[in-house]
């Protein structure tokens, strides 16, 4: 999974490990070259060959859709067309603040900490995707299974 952090002028990505278990921030890219398919975007896509992507929707905190997530969706929408990937969206609500939070608590300066917000932000909101998605894996597990004999 590839995750997208949407910004008006910044995207940050997130990739998960093969097992969709694990999310590491990988860059920032700027998000006018991700709408023009732009080389860095393409190598990005190239090295980690994802087989979906999960773009996160800053919802306001009464779970209503902010302007900026119509602008992330709309966004998220075209460029899962232009690469041709599945495309799912998750809430991504104070993502950032954490990111920030974590960045501030390692001894970054707001200036060092311009640009790595937004990968950090994405790994955030992609960790809590794809532990939703386990849990659901969990739950869905038929009697008998791995899963149900170690409890």
């Amino acid at each position: 999974m590839l995750a997208l952090d949407i910004g008006k002028v910044r995207t940050g990505i997130a990739v998960s490990d093969p097992q969709g278990r694990v999310a590491s921030p990988v860059c920032v890219l700027p998000t006018e070259d991700m709408l023009a398919n732009a080389p860095g975007w393409k190598r990005v896509l190239e090295d980690w060959e994802p087989d979906q992507l999960v773009a996160g929707l800053p919802q306001s905190l009464n779970a209503s859709e902010s302007a900026q997530a119509k602008f992330a969706r709309k966004t998220a929408e075209r460029i899962a067309e232009a690469a041709q990937l599945p495309l799912e969206f998750t809430d991504e609500r104070l993502s950032s603040v954490e990111a920030k939070r974590s960045l501030h608590e390692s001894g970054l300066s707001e200036r060092e900490m311009r640009g790595k917000v937004d990968m950090i932000a994405a790994s955030l909101f992609l960790q809590a995707w794809l532990d939703e998605q386990q849990s659901a894996q969990t739950l869905e597990a038929p009697c008998g299974t791995e899963t149900e004999m170690r409890s």
